[in-house]
């Protein structure tokens, strides 16, 4: 991978880096550890190769459609902000 500039910020360094990605389709996630990207010194802005991408959604694809078994699950709790807010005020 090499990004000439990030087209966020405009700066000319990067590093490599493997990063938690966060999938999401509909109300559907796949959280998956170790993704290889590029990172912005700069900005932090994340690039990743159209490879890495098409895998994670290949994967996410096969545990949500044909079922295939995910590594691991986990509980994650849900809040909707207004409610959040509404809760400071009472």
């Amino acid at each position: 991978m090499s990004i000439k500039v990030c087209n966020f910020c405009g700066y000319k360094n990067f590093k490599e880096k493997d990063i938690q990605y966060i999938y999401k389709h509909n109300d559907h996630f796949l959280i998956v550890n170790d993704v290889p990207c590029e990172e912005c010194e700069y900005c932090g802005e994340q690039y990743f190769k159209a490879n890495v991408l098409k895998k994670i959604e290949k994967s996410f694809m096969d545990i949500y459609s044909t079922r295939k078994a995910p590594k691991k699950e986990i509980k994650v709790p849900l809040e909707n902000y207004p409610e959040l807010a509404l809760e400071e005020w009472n």
